[in-house]
């Protein structure tokens, strides 16, 4: 008889639903019989990575035949001298999905609840059923965080909190005061951990840097990637800042070699090279306003984003104008998964992308 796998699997893995990525371009052209695709799904830096990084990866491409540098010194030592932290309090990751993951292993455990929002990031779900524990799902506030609602939550069973700023699917934020009133109401045995993924693009005055508060509060982790303003996604990594015991604790977690030699070379690089990111912001900016003003063309809601990204509303499935629109050529983004099933995320691309979406979509609502 042949052996039934999904009975041997850990509790919280049997019922998991795996995290399904954006559609990639050459999949849609073969399955749709279409060419000179655009993906706007996944919320890559349609610039890709700068000319700093790419001429460091051709350099480290010449010592792939051996180990990276498991510990990552040369990449902490600049992430230390810029974000004004020490060595021992980074964490690197194989993208800052890694870090949530290995916060989640490290400290969570199944007689636990994990404290999240709704229309939060998919794969906060996922982990939490993964090692086993309960997911506490607090309404959204206009769709994003309650931190109120997120507070009232908390119980002595209660572990970690996600808290995504800015949310991705939704690009709400939350500002100084917001965040830091929460972390200083949230009990010592509770992990909060500060997902800042869209750091960079934030221009608000008021958006906080809460890397600042490490050391006010022990409790707070937070991690930032460099997938998406320095265009490093099919690279992945990305880091995370906290207490030293936890990144002592996590790093006991983490694989050796993690973050391979091309990644550390040019997330290296990324970090120095502030034209690019300029560049990269302006250009975001620029694309947010110009599929503001064509939404509102359309006389279609949209919620305001913060982040390299927007959702836009329909009044019929979100599914459906999505399928419409790969038949165009275009992929973006369903998020009936976040329970939003009238809305698509759609990725801020260059402007001659976004005027492609713009014009697809016309069609495919006229």
């Amino acid at each position: 008889m042949a052996t039934n796998f999904l009975s041997l699997t850990a509790p919280g893995v049997a019922g998991l639903q795996p995290y399904q990525p954006g559609k990639p371009v050459e999949e849609l052209e073969r399955e749709y019989g279409v060419s000179n695709a655009i993906k706007l799904a996944s919320n890559e830096n349609p610039l890709g990575p700068g000319k700093r990084a790419l001429d460091a990866m051709r350099l480290a491409e010449q010592e792939v035949s051996r180990y990276p540098d498991g510990n990552g010194f040369n990449l902490k030592k600049i992430l230390a001298d810029q974000l004004d932290v020490k060595r021992h309090h980074i964490t690197l990751g194989n993208g800052s999905s890694e870090i949530l993951e290995l916060v989640a292993r490290t400290f969570v455990m199944p007689e636990n609840q994990v404290i999240f929002s709704q229309h939060a990031f998919a794969v906060y779900p996922i982990l939490t059923q993964a090692v086993g524990a309960e997911a506490v799902v607090t309404p959204a506030k206009n769709w994003g965080h309650d931190l109120d609602a997120m507070r009232d939550a908390v119980t002595d069973r209660t572990r970690l909190i996600f808290v995504a700023n800015p949310n991705n699917p939704t690009g709400t934020w939350l500002n100084s005061d917001q965040l830091y009133g929460f972390l200083a109401s949230i009990p010592d045995h509770v992990l909060v951990l500060v997902d800042e993924a869209y750091f960079e693009f934030v221009e608000e005055e008021e958006y906080p840097n809460s890397i600042n508060w490490i050391d006010e509060f022990p409790n707070l982790i937070v991690t930032r990637t460099f997938s998406k303003i320095h265009g490093l996604a099919g690279l992945r990594i990305g880091y995370g800042i906290s207490h030293s015991d936890i990144a002592d604790l996590l790093n006991r977690v983490r694989q050796p070699f993690n973050s391979n030699s091309l990644a550390l070379a040019a997330a290296e690089a990324a970090l120095l090279d502030s034209d690019h990111i300029k560049k990269s912001v302006e250009i975001n900016s620029a694309g947010l306003r110009q599929l503001m003003s064509a939404f509102e063309k359309m006389g279609l809601n949209y919620i305001p984003s913060v982040g390299n990204f927007i959702c836009v509303e329909f009044d019929q499935s979100g599914l459906e104008v999505y399928e419409a629109l790969l038949h165009k050529g275009v992929i973006v983004r369903p998020v009936g998964v976040y329970g939003m099933p009238h809305h698509l995320r759609v990725t801020v691309g260059t402007e001659e992308e976004n005027n492609r979406f713009i014009q697809a979509l016309g069609e495919v609502l006229s």
